[in-house]
């Protein structure tokens, strides 16, 4: 039995592995499970492990997993007192949030008010600005129609700039600026753009930083005022703003360092009364932050904070949500030792083109300070029509170096049969001298593969 005072069942929202990490965390609090699937997923593992399982809909998203009205109506058949949106999907959709709330379940993440101003990046700069948080130089709001204006604009904060769509996200929306002539062509095609793609066509601006890492802090904060930071990671692996490796703690940055922007990003917290789990992400260049966006869900790569913490962050995220305090203060939070994670995608690991399939052998790395958050299995076969991303190998040491060892040898321990996979592309960034030293910057790996960005 649950030992919670709301929460005895959850739904979950999802599929694939951050589906089948909550059905863990609620096994472990004593909660029951509603697995939810479309009609391409009804092999996957955590759909066979949950009390309840649920058919949404045909394999397109749109169908199914997007699917609000066969998501409630899923929670209400089967009884079900909360949602759990993971991470992807509805997870940061204020709308869902709400219509989750007024149809009477508990919405395990934020409010819908923090979700909506955290997902407008122009009104979530602002709310940052109100609190103390670093941010890089620029509009601080939407540009206008005035062109006098935003060229004056532009020349202040000194070239190059970015043109940024407000409701945007996964690296589009975005256009770098080098030199005057381009600028006012560049501010209306990316207002096109964002209007296409997030039906939103505000833009605002903002100083492009040449060579930063993407260095993120985790938070968790409750209904009671209370919250804390676990410490930061970094990011900076990425491919076209996919990130593929990530680690914690972020080499080169000093404790104080840490735990002066930690700190920042709890008080930011309670002045905007946040909810929940949560990341706020920062560019990071010459030992200075710069606020870029807040993340109000749980993380892909929540489990390299969880490796060096201690901390189960969706066990976290269920108790808030059931309207408890945070079971831990900031001096609970101990960093020990180093966590490294490599995304395992279904891809050529040449030309990254997706290779869904029947895994006809797999074999799951091991060994003490060894993670694997997957939904695979021998025989599952992948389907075609959702993220490529199938599991994440995660490794703990005390030191960098050894977590990167240790995930160089699983990495050749780890087999997968039948479909094409990054794992090759991984062992190579392990191996790879720069990534070894430490600190790399956002270009890094796009260069190493020998592609411009």
């Amino acid at each position: 039995m649950s030992t919670l005072n709301k929460i005895q069942k959850v739904l979950i929202a999802n599929r694939g592995e951050i589906a089948l990490r909550i059905l863990r965390a609620c096994k472990e609090l004593g909660i029951k499970t509603v697995a939810v699937y479309s009609t391409a997923d009804k092999d996957l593992k955590h759909v066979r492990l949950a009390d309840e399982a649920v058919c949404i809909g045909p394999h397109p998203s749109t169908d199914s997993y997007l699917n609000v009205p066969a998501l409630i109506a899923a929670a209400e058949v089967t009884h079900a007192d909360a949602i759990h949106p993971g991470y992807g999907f509805l997870s940061e959709n204020a709308d869902f949030a709400q219509r989750v709330e007024e149809s009477g379940f508990i919405f395990i993440g934020p409010r819908a008010e923090n979700i909506r101003v955290m997902g407008d990046k122009v009104a979530a700069i602002e709310a940052m600005q109100k609190s103390d948080v670093p941010c890089v130089p620029g509009s601080d709001g939407g540009l206008d129609e005035n062109p006098i204006k935003n060229m004056e604009l532009a020349r202040n904060i000194g070239l190059p700039i970015i043109i940024k769509a407000s409701g945007g996200g996964g690296g589009r929306g975005m256009r770098v600026v080098e030199n005057e002539d381009d600028l006012l062509n560049s501010i209306e095609l990316t207002k096109t753009e964002a209007q296409s793609f997030f039906g939103n066509p505000e833009v605002y601006m903002e100083k492009f930083l040449t060579t930063p890492r993407h260095v993120e802090v985790q938070v968790l904060a409750d209904e009671h005022g209370n919250a804390v930071h676990l410490g930061e990671r970094d990011c900076s692996m990425q491919r076209r703003h996919q990130k593929v490796v990530e680690e914690a703690p972020a080499p080169g940055i000093k404790p104080e360092l840490r735990n002066k922007i930690g700190s920042i990003c709890a008080k930011a917290c309670q002045a905007i009364n946040y909810r929940g789990a949560g990341t706020f992400e920062f560019l990071f260049e010459n030992d200075e932050f710069y606020f870029i966006e807040m993340n109000t869900r749980v993380q892909v790569e929540h489990t390299v904070t969880e490796m060096i913490t201690g901390i189960d962050i969706v066990r976290e995220q269920i108790l808030i949500a059931d309207g408890q305090e945070l079971s831990l203060t900031q001096d609970d939070v101990v960093i020990k030792g180093c966590a490294v994670e490599c995304r395992i995608n279904a891809e050529d690991p040449n030309n990254f083109m997706p290779s869904p399939g029947k895994i006809t052998q797999y074999h799951v790395a091991g060994g003490l300070g060894v993670r694997v958050d997957s939904h695979i299995y021998n025989g599952y076969t992948v389907p075609p029509h959702y993220d490529s991303m199938i599991g994440k190998l995660i490794t703990h040491s005390d030191t960098r170096l050894g977590a990167i060892i240790k995930m160089q040898n699983a990495l050749s321990e780890m087999v997968i049969d039948g479909i094409k996979t990054n794992i090759p592309l991984q062992a190579r960034i392990m191996e790879d001298e720069g990534f070894q030293e430490g600190g790399v910057n956002i270009h890094y790996l796009e260069k190493m593969l020998g592609e411009s960005h």
